[in-house]
């Protein structure tokens, strides 16, 4: 019987031979073809700059049609090589989503067959323990069969250590592979929601361009001086429509001016950068407002308008806890109320204007319902738009928008870290900003 011990370190020499010159991280290796599409990403940068570089140099000419036609047909252009870049590195990152999947997979196998060889080598320890040194003694033909025994018992005791520590290698290799597996996939659904605005963008520059291709340089020299009289009718402004899809009675620009006034008395975020980070966000078209939560143990929902079957509107674990909460609070049909739509990764579940989730608005630890109610001094709601706006604010400010806006409104969209792909989202808020700001400068000039 106890030739079995010896049977039993042999077995576990074997079983560390297997498992300790394979475990080095797994690092995924450069594959090929992930070589080529990063080689295809830094070209496509280089011909997106010469773009860049050739509409500033346009637009700083003379003002005729003909420039202004070359202009947009640029920026169509680029952004087509922006859409392109997008699509390489949704394939890139689908790649290294495979990777670290094949990853987490080898792990856990790891520590199964770990765990199971484990537990044969603390049985065979429990057997030998079951029986004297006497006992031990009178079964074995020799003296030093006896001894040998007592050895095999020894270093199993210390190879049982040596094996734990694997294990707990191994787990903790497989929570960080899990929380990459994580960021990977949220990285993909930043991609997506930029590829979703530059697309809108580029269908509205098109829109533009097919309009002046129908003037002449007459007509266009026209369209100019009536635009520039346009913009002087703060009237005009005034009833402009700030778009907040979801919300019912959006305000015109001049009210959300007036809201956005009093959030920068409160957190000195100046209103022009708040007014273009809700507009982007309203302007996310599969994310604002179109679907309701059905299930909560699933988080599954559906469609507003079609009535389409969706999975992942909200995250069961995260976020529905919360947003029961809310909508009770509130006295709000949970299974009724608006919330975005999941893109093709990761969850929706965002309220009202500003996009929150419910585990930014409601969450005890860091949530800006309770920041929104010590100033108002009643139970903020998402779907309030001044409530909104000022959360919205207050976010903005938290994240440095008095010291980098570029950095806060990224931050607001993928928090405080993103690619440089998701950029495009910063520069397209800023753009509308600087709008903004003409726009506001007409306002207070009627004042």
């Amino acid at each position: 019987m106890f030739k079995r011990v010896l049977k039993t370190v042999l077995l576990f020499a074997l079983v560390l031979g297997l498992v300790l010159p394979s475990f080095r991280g797994w690092a995924m290796d450069a594959t090929e073809e992930r070589e080529t599409l990063e080689e295809e990403l830094r070209r496509l940068e280089e011909q997106i700059a010469q773009y860049e570089g050739d509409i500033t140099k346009t637009q700083q000419e003379k003002k005729t049609l003909q420039n202004q036609i070359y202009v947009l047909k640029q920026k169509i252009e680029k952004l087509n090589l922006q859409i392109y870049q997008s699509n390489v590195v949704i394939k890139d990152l689908g790649l290294q989503i495979k990777d670290t999947e094949s990853s987490i997979e080898k792990t856990s196998f790891k520590i199964k067959d770990s765990q199971i060889k484990l537990t044969n080598i603390l049985r065979t320890i429990y057997e030998c323990d079951q029986h004297s040194l006497i006992e031990i003694l009178l079964s074995e033909e020799e003296l030093s069969d006896f001894f040998n025994d007592l050895m095999a018992l020894e270093i199993l005791n210390s190879k049982n250590k040596e094996l734990l520590e694997i294990i707990r290698t191994l787990k903790s290799s497989l929570e960080s592979q899990k929380q990459l597996l994580a960021e990977e996939k949220e990285d993909t659904e930043g991609i997506l929601k930029t590829q979703t605005l530059q697309k809108k963008e580029q269908e509205d520059i098109k829109k533009e361009k097919d309009y002046f291709l129908k003037l002449t340089e007459a007509e266009y020299q026209k369209y100019l001086k009536e635009k520039e009289a346009a913009q002087k009718r703060a009237a005009e402004i005034r009833e402009r429509i700030f778009e907040l899809i979801g919300v019912p009675e959006a305000p015109n620009f001049g009210e959300a001016y007036e809201i956005a006034k009093y959030v920068e008395t409160v957190t000195g975020v100046k209103p022009a950068l708040l007014l273009a980070v809700l507009r982007q966000e309203s302007n996310i078209g599969k994310n604002v407002g179109q679907c309701f939560l059905k299930n909560p143990s699933t988080g599954e929902g559906v469609r507003i308008l079609t009535g389409e079957k969706m999975a992942k509107v909200m995250s069961p674990t995260r976020d529905v806890p919360y947003f029961l909460e809310i909508t009770a609070q509130l006295g709000r049909d949970p299974y009724n109320t608006p919330v975005s739509c999941p893109m093709s990764i990761g969850f929706g579940g965002a309220m009202g204007p500003a996009q929150f989730i419910p585990d930014t608005w409601a969450n005890p630890q860091y949530g800006y319902s309770a920041k929104v109610k010590e100033i108002i001094g009643r139970t903020a709601d998402p779907w309030n738009i001044k409530d909104a706006f000022l959360a919205a604010g207050l976010y903005l400010r938290d994240v440095g928008a008095s010291q980098d806006e570029f950095k806060a409104v990224m931050r607001y969209f993928s928090g405080y870290s993103w690619t440089k792909w998701e950029e495009f989202y910063g520069k397209s808020v800023l753009a509308i900003k600087a709008q903004y700001e003409k726009d506001i400068k007409e306002i207070e000039a009627t004042l």
